[in-house]
């Protein structure tokens, strides 16, 4: 069985809980913003490694979670 390494716009929308719909990512393409996509001839699949790099790049880091890091860090 084969390891599915892109998904459709639908599957992204999904992926993001419809957070992100079909249009969004529709004129995202348009406006070369939003991830990573592939085009062949009408379909349009976004590579699952670039959603992921897509979501880091994306991170929001509190401040409460970064002095946790931080002390884990000194005490290493």
């Amino acid at each position: 069985m084969s390891e599915i390494k892109f998904l459709t716009p639908e599957e992204v929308s999904e992926r993001y809980r419809g957070g992100v719909s079909i249009g969004t990512l529709r004129n995202w393409r348009a406006m070369k913003i939003g991830p990573s996509f592939v085009k062949i001839g009408k379909a349009v699949l976004y590579p699952i490694d670039a959603l992921e790099a897509w979501d880091e790049s994306n991170r929001v880091q509190c401040r409460a979670s970064q002095r946790r890091i931080e002390q884990v860090d000194d005490h290493s």
